[in-house]
This record gives C-alpha cells, structure tokens and sequence, in this order.
C-alpha cells in the first residue's frame, strides 16, 4: 500500500505532545532596581522599629502601640512591593 505523503508532511500533521505554551509577551521586562531595595529596606525597618519597641529603644521609653503599627505598616509595605517584583 502505497504511503500518502512524504515523512516531513506526515511529522506535520501529527498532534504534538504537552500541553500549548504561549510565547512570553515582549512588554514583560524586568522591574527596576529601586523595587527589590524598597522592597527590603520596609522589611528591615519595620523589623527593626518593632523590635525597638520591644526593647524600649524608642523615644517614650514604653512600648507603645503607635510603633507597633508603624511596624506593622512598614512590612506591610515591604510584602505589598514583593508582588511587584518580577
């Protein structure tokens, strides 16, 4: 029986295994170098402020929950920078 086609027209229209993955898009760069530092620099600060706290290194004496929040806002920060980050 004779074969229809040549080999290279027979590899075409055999379905290719795995699954469609589409190009990456060429807008997609890189994120600028202040947004890892950003991204750090609230992480540490608002470690540091926190801990301050704790061990009455602040301004005041106390613990005060004002500088726990700053705390708090300034990692928050940091983990919000993080999903900018490609």
């Amino acid at each position: 029986m004779p074969k229809k086609g040549t080999a290279k027209q027979q590899a075409a229209r055999a379905p290719k295994p795995g699954r469609y993955t589409p190009p990456k898009p060429r807008s997609a760069t890189s994120s600028p170098l202040w947004v890892p530092a950003a991204m750090f620099a609230c992480l540490l600060l608002g470690l540091l402020v926190i801990v301050a706290n704790y061990l009455g290194l602040l301004p005041g004496g106390q613990a005060q929950n004002s500088s726990l929040f700053i705390g708090l806002g300034l990692m928050i920060a940091g983990f919000a920078l993080s999903t900018q980050y490609r």
